[in-house]
């Protein structure tokens, strides 16, 4: 009831007159007339919706959002939303819903559970691990886009994604089991490699065996070849020299 006030910096006044709105007051000393004027304060910071959380300390008081993915799995899921109110719509915010809490709650309260429900139908429960960042921006336009009140929607975090206990032992049996066939494919192809090494290997052992016959048959052939054509050139040169003849016999001939 004081004839001061004072507006922080990050908040809007809102000058009320007899009840009614006179005007929207920034921050800093202002004065008003006793009695018939008062001020409510709307604060410009980011505000954080929260549904589901793991401090209670931390919580706006809502349950974790509960969806089916497309292949009718079911999740609870944490998520944030952090929005705030642009100074141009303050008097709106205080004429249509009269404080903060009420537009969070008529404006995004109300419709982002259905939006994520929709959004989360669209993915599989594999999926919808495997494209958190996806589906996460699928979420964030979703609320975005059906948010038309005076609030601007700052970010969307799907924190998160909770399947049943009976889903995930399923999920970590299937993973078991694709890690096993992994392993066994492992072990089949290094078993493979081994044997086109033995393969090799053996091949090599006997190309070299082979090499080496064909090198001394080679060597055999052309030593038998060399002999005959000494033979054969002999042969000829003592028939046409018979004088030849003698001179081996008397090169032979020990005395007796």
């Amino acid at each position: 009831f004081g004839s001061w006030y004072t507006i922080d910096q990050g908040d809007r006044g809102v000058l009320l007159t007899n009840g009614a709105l006179s005007s929207v007051v920034d921050p800093g000393l202002h004065f008003k007339l006793p009695w018939l004027q008062r001020v409510e304060k709307i604060s410009l910071r980011q505000q954080v919706l929260k549904w589901g959380c793991e401090n209670q300390n931390d919580c706006s008081g809502l349950p974790a959002m509960q969806a089916y993915s497309r292949d009718q799995q079911p999740a609870d899921m944490r998520v944030t939303v952090n929005f705030h109110v642009p100074a141009a719509e303050v008097s709106n915010v205080y004429t249509n819903y009269g404080s903060i809490e009420a537009l969070a709650d008529r404006v995004i309260a109300r419709k982002a559970p259905q939006e994520i429900k929709t959004v989360f139908g669209q993915y599989d429960a594999v999926s919808v691990i495997q494209n958190r960042a996806k589906f996460n921006k699928d979420v964030a336009e979703a609320i975005a886009a059906v948010t038309d009140g005076p609030v601007m929607i700052d970010s969307v975090q799907v924190e998160n994604i909770d399947f049943s206990d009976a889903y995930e032992q399923a999920v970590e049996a299937r993973m078991t089991a694709q890690v096993e066939v992994q392993k066994q494919e492992q072990n089949l192809q290094q078993e493979k490699i081994k044997a086109d090494i033995a393969v090799t290997q053996a091949k090599g052992r006997a190309d070299s065996v082979k090499a080496e016959a064909e090198a001394s048959a080679y060597k055999t052939r052309v030593e038998g070849e060399a002999t005959a054509e000494a033979i054969k050139a002999r042969a000829a040169a003592l028939a046409n020299n018979p004088l030849l003849v003698e001179l081996t016999k008397a090169e032979k001939w020990d005395g007796e």
